[in-house]
């Protein structure tokens, strides 16, 4: 991520249809006891079909930047030019998910907070399903980090001329997205969301974000679907 300044990396209008996706998407997964997609076509497809809108949006939010000269790679910032920089982002990916574990943890249990029917269906149970979570854990980590930190943070910053409440706004839609999980689950994702906001500005990266959010969403439903039947 460059150096945060006040512009916006792309116009009003396409920041408007990018968070009305994301809100229509979101209140079709409350009615749905799944992924958005899944409840209509199967775990399976529902995760292709979720994958091709994460990048389908990414590529929308590809188009809009590009009309204020940036790329995607302007976006996500960072460099790994050795290996040891990848190790290194790797390991903050793994501190930073036992952090925010802990503080998550302490949040759930303050909310009460047990996984609900659309949690459960929505975890992978077959081979197949495991290999196509993993895609979509990946998909999430880069196309969601891409959303979030990299495009809906810079531009909140921008619209309030604050980079705080750029990072406490994207970490509300974050939150907001994730409709299908029920309030207390959006609340705690809210928070989430935040701290890779956090994470993000310290960095000027989302390398460490997209990792950590990879491995807790794969680490997730893989050891999860074991367990939350």
């Amino acid at each position: 991520m460059p150096d945060q300044n006040y512009d916006g990396v792309a116009p009003a209008w396409h920041t408007v249809i990018v968070l009305a996706a994301l809100l229509a998407l979101s209140l079709a997964g409350t009615h749905s006891r799944n992924l958005p997609f899944a409840v209509a076509y199967g775990r399976a497809p529902g995760y292709v079909l979720v994958m091709i809108v994460e990048w389908t949006t990414v590529a929308f939010i590809w188009y809009g930047v590009s009309r204020r000269g940036l790329r995607i790679r302007d976006l996500v910032g960072g460099a790994w030019p050795r290996l040891l920089a990848v190790l290194r982002d790797f390991g903050l990916a793994v501190a930073f998910l036992i952090v925010s574990s802990l503080i998550l943890n302490v949040i759930g249990h303050l909310l009460k907070a047990v996984p609900n029917e659309a949690i459960r269906n929505a975890l992978p149970q077959t081979t197949l399903e495991a290999i196509l979570w993993v895609f979509l854990s990946l998909t999430a980590g880069f196309c969601e980090e891409t959303i979030f930190r990299g495009y809906l943070q810079r531009q909140f910053a921008a619209l309030t001329g604050s980079i705080g409440a750029g990072i406490v706004l994207q970490g509300i839609a974050f939150g907001a997205s994730h409709g299908y999980q029920g309030w207390k689950y959006m609340s705690i994702i809210t928070v989430f969301g935040i701290l890779f906001g956090l994470l993000a500005q310290w960095r000027r990266s989302l390398r460490p974000g997209m990792m950590a959010h990879a491995l807790q969403d794969g680490l997730g439903g893989l050891v999860g679907r074991h367990f939350l039947r």
